[in-house]
Order: structure tokens, then C-alpha cells, then sequence
């Protein structure tokens, strides 16, 4: 499905720019957004993605009392490659940058690939996260008693059993991809995935409207090749590093049931193991979700709902 007019045009909103060197040598790359006197917010990008993201309204942040830390993970933007990362290993990394910009507790988001990663900042930093929002997150890989690939649609298949046979054939799968999906941002195509990625008509609306912003995000995120797609998908099929059923804090999990990137079956595997968990289910939503729940995000990831 083609746009029928030009997306329209969107520009960056203005926000800071942060690098952070690490102590092996590794800089990351982070982004700051909103209020710079509000709750802090670490917002984790999802796969592939960047540090460069912002909602169709810029005010929102700021009017909730939000200063959104978004980060370039490692080998996306520019942060430095971490080969052989486990999604564990993205805690010292938001713990340098909080140090450093003088954040003692904050709250912590993550979507789709993010929130994996969002999980373990709540399991491994129970004294630091205030809240936890989860969405559209994968569980981890072998979960017992959930079917892993069972409702994925045959892109994610291929891709998840690329990344487990290992790097060479992760790298060439996502390379094509990226190639396609460059075509198909110039093109206008709603279906920025392309035909392996058969997504919901709900998905295919929600591209459509927010491709030009998706577009940004992308180009920013792999301007360097897809060294943070590799590792992150190959991430995803080892051991997280920690165990979600240790989580104590207040975590917030939102998923759509129509979603064939992240079947929902996986968000009720979340939901039934982190003990607390609250749940925002949206039945006619995929997996990018619906624009009125943003609303209510940010809300409650400023404590107010």
C-alpha cells in the first residue's frame, strides 16, 4: 500500500546531546528531551532504532513532567560496537549516563527490542527505577511454556533462526532488509518491512502515519551499518543475563493482541512471571500500538496515573 500524498515534513526537535565514555573505552551516545527539571525518564528504543525518537507532538515530555533520556544501544548511531553484548550488559551503560547527568532514580520505558532491555534495568537496579513500562516486549527465548515463534510472521522467523545459527547469517539477513527498507522510506511504501513482515491493517495505519518520523529514527540509528541489529537479534536468543521473576518494582506491561511481530501470547507469558505486573491490553492494536495510549504513558511514567 503506497501513501497517496507526500508524508509530511517533520524536523528533530531540539534536545541535548550527551556522549559517555566508558570505562572499557566504549562511548554511547545518548539524547535529552523535555523538561530538563522533570522525572527522568530513560526511554530504550526498539529493534533496530536510535537514540534519535520523539512523538508527533514535542510538547508531550515536557507536559508531563518528563526528562526523556533516549540512548543509542550498542553499534547503533553513535555508540560504540559491543560484540557479544547480552541484554543485561545495557545496565552499566544507563547507569554511566545517569551518574554522570546527576540522576539518582528514574523511570524506565522500553518498546518492542527495548524492553527487554527496559526489564533488566528493573531487575538488576531495583534501587534506582521508580517504574517500569514494558511494551510490546518479546519474553526471553525458551520461556517455558511458551511457544517462542508460534504467531510470528515469517520475517521475524527467518530472522530469529538467522541470528541463533550466528552472526554471518544475521548480518547478511538484516543488510538485505536494511537495503529494502531504504528503498521502500523513499518510495512511501506504509509497509516499511516489506512482504516477509505480514503486519496487521492496524500496523500498516500506524506506519503510514508516522513514517516520516520512523524514517529519522532509522537513518539515524543504522547510519552505520547494522552492527546494533546483529547483536541485538542474537541477543534476544541467549540468556538475558537476569531472571524477570526476580523483578519487585512496579512494572507496567502493554501489548496489542493483533500484533504479528510480538504475539501477545508473549505479554501474557510477561504478565503471568514478573510478579505485579499491571497490564494495558489493547485488542484491536498491533504491535505499533494506538496514538491515545501515548497519552496515558507518559502519564503514568511520570507517577501520575
Amino acid at each position: 500500500m503506497k501513501a497517496e500524498t507526500a508524508p509530511p515534513t517533520v524536523t528533530v526537535p531540539d534536545h541535548i546531546e550527551h556522549r559517555i565514555r566508558m570505562s572499557e573505552g566504549r562511548t554511547v551516545a545518548a539524547a535529552e528531551w523535555g523538561d530538563p527539571n522533570g522525572v527522568p525518564l530513560f526511554a530504550l528504543h526498539g529493534t533496530p532504532g536510535g537514540r534519535i525518537s520523539f512523538w508527533q507532538d514535542p510538547t508531550i515530555y515536557a507536559r508531563h513532567g518528563l526528562r526523556r533520556i533516549t540512548v543509542d544501544r550498542p553499534g547503533y548511531g553513535d555508540s560504540t560496537r559491543q560484540p557479544g553484548r547480552i541484554v543485561a550488559d545495557v545496565v552499566p551503560d544507563i547507569v554511566a549516563i545517569a551518574d554522570q547527568l546527576g540522576i539518582s532514580s528514574f523511570a524506565v520505558t522500553g518498546g518492542s527490542g527495548g524492553g527487554p532491555h527496559a526489564l533488566a534495568c528493573a531487575a538488576l537496579l531495583p534501587d534506582r527505577v521508580l517504574r517500569c513500562l514494558a511494551d510490546v516486549s518479546i519474553a526471553p527465548f525458551g520461556a517455558e511454556g511458551l511457544d517462542w515463534l508460534a504467531g510470528q510472521t515469517k520475517g521475524n522467523v527467518d530472522e530469529f533462526e538467522a541470528a541463533r545459527r550466528g552472526e554471518a547469517d544475521i548480518r547478511r539477513l538484516t543488510e538485505a532488509e536494511w537495503a529494502g527498507i531504504r528503498v521502500r522510506l523513499d518510495e512511501g511504501d506504509a509497509n516499511l518491512l516489506g512482504n516477509n513482515y505480514e503486519i496487521a491493517d492496524a500496523d500498516r495505519a500506524q506506519m503510514l502515519k508516522h513514517a516520516a518520523r520512523m524514517a529519522i529514527n532509522l537513518r539515524a540509528g543504522l547510519a552505520g551499518g547494522v552492527d546494533g541489529w546483529v547483536d541485538d537479534d542474537i541477543a534476544f536468543t541467549k540468556p538475558w543475563g537476569f531472571d524477570v521473576a526476580d523483578i519487585r518494582g512496579t512494572v507496567m506491561l502493554s501489548y496489542g493482541r493483533v500484533d504479528t511481530l510480538v504475539p501477545p501470547a508473549h505479554g501474557d507469558w510477561l504478565a503471568a512471571h514478573i510478579p505485579g505486573a499491571r497490564t494495558r491490553v489493547l485488542e484491536q492494536a498491533g504491535h505499533m500500538g494506538d496514538d491515545e495510549t501515548v497519552e496515558l504513558d507518559m502519564a503514568w511514567l511520570a507517577g501520575k496515573g
